[in-house]
């Protein structure tokens, strides 16, 4: 990419700085929890119209699909338009759903993690047309739902019924203006205990699960301890998040209990290696694991469905991918950018830890707002994006 572009793509970016926040302004007053998107994901397809995009469509799960360009190289670029919950209000110091604009912020739930990403790749798409930065070149703009209740659903969804298969994605989430290639992979397990019931005036009766539960709970603990580590993903984690049981009545013995276990994985870490490691601990134990499935109806009443295992992925730092960005990144802002990886996971555990689509991190936002009180972005850090993303679009259409 030449000079001369690279600035004339970053004033473009300047110069849309208010189109910019304002999009995201509209799109942060609608509430969009996973599965309840209908509206924002109409306002932001009529966002891609307005801006020129040659087309924009609503697929049968409910993602919003704009397309510039028709060329034989594919680039799709990312973000998901769910959010968390608010929360507890009272820990908020502005309106939550506000879309306030003051101070070089837009304010609200939802600006970092997610909506940020896609209001600054509207721009990027208008940028693009303006330029005629797509002749050889064909760019999927995916505002995706349910990303915050099942990472990668969305995406499966694309890839699967809707046969898109992009040479590589830009994943939107916030990287505080980073290059990220990677993060680790987590899923979800059940541990179901079956005891035996008898009075509670003589338990030494019946077998109580909630014991047997707890026993196990304490090896879990220590087997956290000895997960082991990658030099750039970091180690693999194990904890309960949640304990339920179950008895024929409070003065009885329980006869079942279930623990829930979030498990991060590291690199070299799978499903199988998980799942064993947590049998060993349960030998000899009426007891048994489970890998959990998601199945629900997303806004436009389809129902669509995984297990719940989101692998590891990472992308080499030599990768052509990454390289680029890092090209692409010195080129627009003259300085060399961090390399780095999320600690949160995102839709790359299906776009590439899946089905090994290249895959490279850059939003604006800064992780640590994510699902926070107070959430709040930058307008530098959306400009910037939308710079970004534009230059990629144009540094792939020259190669």
């Amino acid at each position: 990419m030449k000079k001369i572009l690279a600035q004339e793509i970053s004033d473009y970016a300047e110069r849309y700085r208010h189109y910019t926040a304002n999009n995201l302004s509209k799109l942060i007053k609608i509430k969009s929890l996973s599965g309840q998107e209908r509206d924002v994901q109409l306002e932001l397809k009529s966002q891609m119209e307005e801006a020129g995009f040659d087309e924009v469509r609503i697929d049968g799960l409910g993602n919003v699909i704009g397309r510039i360009g028709n060329g034989k190289k594919i680039l799709a670029i990312d973000g998901h338009m769910d959010t968390v919950d608010i929360g507890q209000l009272s820990n908020w110091q502005f309106d939550p759903l506000g879309g306030e604009i003051r101070d070089g912020y837009v304010h609200g739930r939802g600006t970092v993690d997610q909506e940020g990403g896609p209001a600054a790749f509207v721009t990027a798409g208008r940028i693009i047309k303006n330029l005629g930065l797509a002749d050889d070149l064909t760019i999927y703009f995916t505002g995706t739902v349910m990303e915050e209740d099942c990472d990668g659903l969305c995406w499966k969804y694309l890839i699967e019924e809707e046969g898109l298969k992009p040479d590589c994605v830009i994943v939107t989430e916030p990287t505080n203006l980073n290059i990220y290639r990677g993060h680790r992979g987590r899923m979800e397990m059940h541990v179901h205990f079956n005891g035996i019931s008898a009075h509670g005036s003589a338990p030494e009766r019946g077998k109580n699960a909630i014991y047997m539960a707890a026993r196990v709970a304490l090896e879990i603990e220590k087997l956290n301890e000895r997960l082991p580590s990658d030099d750039f993903l970091g180690k693999g984690s194990v904890t309960i998040s949640e304990i339920t049981s179950q008895s024929p009545s409070l003065c009885a013995v329980a006869d079942y209990a279930r623990i829930h276990l979030d498990r991060r994985l590291t690199a070299g870490e799978t499903m199988e290696s998980a799942v064993k490691e947590i049998e060993e601990l349960i030998k000899g134990l009426d007891a048994r694991v489970e890998v959990l499935e998601y199945s629900e109806k997303a806004w436009t009443g389809l129902e669509y469905g995984m297990q719940k295992y989101y692998p590891t992925w990472k992308i080499d730092e030599k990768h052509p991918v990454i390289k680029t960005g890092v090209r692409v990144f010195e080129q627009l802002f003259g300085v060399k950018p961090k390399v780095d990886k999320w600690t949160f996971s995102t839709n790359g555990v299906t776009i590439n830890g899946m089905y090994g689509i290249p895959v490279i991190g850059f939003g604006p936002g800064n992780e640590v707002l994510a699902h926070a009180p107070n959430e709040k972005v930058r307008i530098d850090d959306l400009v910037k994006a939308s710079a970004f993303y534009t230059a990629f679009a144009a540094e792939m259409n020259e190669e």
